[in-house]
């Protein structure tokens, strides 16, 4: 009965450990934590815009002729656009539909992409080789391009970019996990569960499952810069989200019209796209120290 209690016990106590020495490892990253700070920052203006923002109804369709092109001032942090509508604003909008497209479309991505990866890994012949000849014919294709073929076949609607990216992306996450699964399968753990007679779907979604997520994770942070970089190329394009919503590409194309004299339009969402890139990236390369690390770790006490 000790016994019982103890092991339990003693598993959590291993865990909490484990946690702690990853965030060590973490807080040791300066530019880590600088991109946890940028992302924080961008989703908090994210959620809180509609109070954050100096000019809600700024927005929409707002039209205010008489403060058109007006630069960045106290009353207008951003400047004002050709309609009179406060950039910052509608800057602290745009945040929403990135963030909010990248969440989607990863979400998307990882629905398809994860359950293939696992199927085409652990059981071979026919199955195997559709699953990953399939995406090896996606991979063949910069998944720009597929976007934009995709976009431009459908309505040119936030909604239907959000269903072109992810229809180009779940085959990054088909073969990360294909090839995870194939080095796991052979582990002592799985032989473990084969002879205790657990069957293929329980060891597949019990068992290897959970160890492929370290690299998923990783994958995922840097994918959210990727994404939010194809969603803003799309609305530029204009086949993603149509005036007047406040997309950060949309924005941008509707200012370069006017530059260099009215240089802030275009400027501070670009900026905007930037740091939110930039935060990713760096969070996920610190995320890949950790989990690199911990890898290792496991591996050398197997």
């Amino acid at each position: 009965m000790a016994e019982t209690i103890l092991v339990p016990q003693e598993i959590r106590a291993t865990r909490r450990e484990e946690l702690r020495r990853a965030w060590s490892r973490f807080r040791s990253s300066t530019l880590a934590l600088v991109g946890l700070g940028i992302i924080l920052m961008m989703a908090a203006a994210a959620i809180f815009a509609p109070t954050i923002a100096p000019y809600p109804q700024h927005a929409g369709g707002f039209v205010d002729f008489a403060n058109t092109f007006q630069p960045p001032s106290r009353a207008h942090l951003f400047g004002t656009d050709d309609v009179g509508r406060d950039v910052f604003s509608r800057v602290l909008f745009g945040a929403r539909i990135s963030l909010s497209m990248g969440i989607v479309v990863l979400s998307i991505a990882l629905a398809i992409g994860v359950p293939l990866g696992l199927i085409a890994g652990y059981w071979s012949g026919w199955v195997s080789s559709l699953i990953m000849r399939i995406t090896d014919v996606f991979l063949a294709l910069p998944s720009i391009v597929l976007a934009l073929a995709v976009a431009a076949v459908l309505k040119p609607t936030l909604t239907n970019a959000m269903i072109a990216i992810a229809f180009t992306w779940w085959p990054w996450y088909t073969r990360l996990v294909y090839g995870e699964v194939l080095s796991l399968k052979q582990e002592a753990f799985v032989e473990a569960s084969r002879s205790v007679g657990a069957g293929p779907w329980r060891i597949v979604f019990k068992e290897i499952l959970p160890n492929t997520w370290s690299p998923i994770i990783v994958k995922l942070t840097l994918d959210m810069g990727f994404v939010i970089l194809v969603e803003t190329g799309l609305s530029f394009l204009g086949l993603g989200a149509q005036p007047p919503t406040p997309a950060w590409g949309t924005m941008i194309a509707e200012g370069r019209i006017y530059m260099p004299a009215n240089w802030w339009l275009a400027t501070f969402p670009g900026l905007a796209i930037f740091l939110t890139v930039l935060g990713f990236n760096l969070l996920g390369d610190g995320l890949r120290d950790v989990f690199d690390v911990q890898i290792e770790q496991w591996r050398g006490g197997a």
